[in-house]
Order: C-alpha cells, then structure tokens, then sequence
C-alpha cells in the first residue's frame, strides 16, 4: 500500500494505514464486529485530528450529525454502521495531498481549490482495500458529489448518488460551516441551519434536508459538540 501513496503525503498517514491494517486482519463474531470496528475506528480518527489539527473533533460531529439523519431514514444497521465509519474517516485523503494542505483554514486560491477537490477520490483509494470499509470508501468518494451534478470529483447527480453519501454531505457541510464572529454554538447552528437549507435542490437532496431540519429541533444540542 504504501509504495502507492506519493512521497509528499502527511507522515501520519503510515500510522493511520498500520491501524487500519490492524482492524482490516481481526477476526470477529458478527455480533461484536460492529462495535469492535466503531471504538477503534474512532481511535483512528483521533490520529486524524492530529494530522488536522485545525479541524479536531469535525469527524466525530459529522458522525452523530450522519448518524441522526440516517436514523430518520430508517437505514439498517449494518447500512448505519458504514456511514458512521466514513463519517470519520472522511477528511483522509487530505494528508494525501502536498502538506500545505493539511494547515490550510483561509479560502482557498482556485488552483489549490482544483487540488483539494481530489482528497475525496484519493481518500476512497486508500481506503477501499480494507474489507471492513470497502462500502464506506464508496460513501467517501462521493461526498462532494452535489444534488444538481456540479460537485465533485465525478459530477453526478440526483439520487445517482449514494444515499450514504448524501447524508454525509449534509452532515459534513453542516459541522464545516464557519460564521465569523459568532461564537454562540445555537446562533452558529441557526445561521449554519439556514446556508443547508437554501442549498436544498442545489447542493442538497431537499429531502434529506427536510429530515435533518426535523431531526436537529429535536436533538440534544450536546450532541454536535466535542
């Protein structure tokens, strides 16, 4: 594996591949795998934030958010488990760009914009080797994928798109988005709320944005922090 990541690539991608290799080789009851593969995943994910400091603990919010909207929709277990794996995972092909990237938190400039749109794609290829995460690879690599075909790094479209990927989408957008100079979470959540909701149709399936507006009004506000 590691003779196909480019020389440039963050260091703290080998630690993350010799962990992930570590799950991928265990050997397990189906009736204990999913919670085995949860706790040490989200170990995983803490070598993440490392890596991203500037972005710590966006994976495991992306994941309750995923995880709430996936609920809602009546996904199966199984279906759950996989996009709570790709939810905090999906920000790891960032440490397989140049490292400037990994401390990027300004507004890109359109050519590192351009680059930055391939860590979803490269973040699938590293994954999908690994058995346990071959179908949230696929979640991965389509999470930038947007409603009306303009995303990236395939450009489709509509329900072309994976439904895993769609909630991912949402949920990553929502924990992603900066308001400047509101430090109040409620007030950050409203304004955020309101940018997810005038990208439905666009950006967003509407209808998941529905079952996430309705989903969050209920939801402990604990449960998007760290």
């Amino acid at each position: 594996m590691e003779q196909r990541i480019c020389e440039h690539v963050h260091p703290g991608i080998f630690t993350i591949l010799a962990m992930l290799r570590k799950i991928d080789r265990l050997c397990l009851p189906i009736a204990s795998r999913r919670d085995v593969e949860s706790i040490l995943v989200r170990q995983v994910s803490q070598e993440l934030d490392r890596a991203l400091p500037w972005q710590a603990g966006h994976g495991r919010r992306t994941a309750a958010i995923a995880l709430l909207i996936g609920q809602a929709v009546g996904l199966a277990h199984d279906e759950l488990h996989q996009l709570k794996l790709a939810a905090l995972l999906h920000d790891i092909g960032i440490l397989m760009l140049p490292p400037h990237f990994a401390e990027i938190q300004d507004p890109l400039e359109p050519e590192s914009y351009v680059a930055i749109q391939n860590h979803s794609r490269l973040g699938a290829i590293l994954l999908e080797p690994f058995s346990f995460l071959s179908e949230a690879s696929i979640l991965i690599a389509h999470h930038h994928e947007r409603w009306d075909g303009s995303g990236y790094p395939y450009g489709i479209r509509g329900r072309f798109i994976p439904l895993g990927a769609r909630i991912l989408s949402i949920a990553d957008a929502f924990d992603a988005i900066h308001v400047p100079n509101v430090c109040c979470l409620s007030q950050r959540q409203t304004v955020a709320l309101r940018m997810i909701r005038v990208s439905a149709g666009s950006q967003f399936d509407s209808e998941l944005v529905e079952v996430f507006v309705r989903s969050l009004n209920g939801m402990p506000r604990s449960i998007v922090q760290e």
